[in-house]
């Protein structure tokens, strides 16, 4: 069973940044993508970002272009998320994801995730 443990969510001031870290563990499993998705009260969960672990290939939301990267560790299992001029409008719980070898899984913007982590709060404050 693969488990995600996030890290680095917090309170920030508008134009602030946070870098957010998530690691995956457990069982053998070999990681297709990890990526980053988000839910803010009240709304429905929005896509933020991906890569492709072999390759480095992102996917952005348009929301978040050119203010957050997404990179990763491979000899870590562990995906960053690097967000830089944060927004109001970025104040959300940001759960990890990754997509491995597994059949199946439940689609999350442009593609489907088989594990998600349990969030991690970032607040952004004007």
């Amino acid at each position: 069973q693969v488990q995600l443990v996030e890290s680095g969510g917090g309170l920030v001031q508008a134009g602030g940044s946070l870098r957010l870290s998530c690691a995956a563990s457990g069982g053998t499993f070999n990681i297709l993508t990890m990526g980053w998705f988000r839910q803010a009260p009240g709304k429905e969960r929005e896509f933020v970002a991906d890569i492709t672990w072999s390759g480095g290939g992102t996917s952005y939301a348009d929301s978040v272009k050119g203010r957050f990267t997404v990179s990763r560790d491979k000899s870590r299992n562990t995906v960053f998320l690097q967000m830089n001029s944060l927004k109001s409008e970025d104040t959300a719980v940001y759960y990890c994801l990754v997509k491995t070898d597994a059949i199946g899984g439940s689609w999350i913007g442009p593609r489907p995730y088989d594990h998600w982590g349990q969030g991690t709060q970032v607040t952004v404050s004007t």
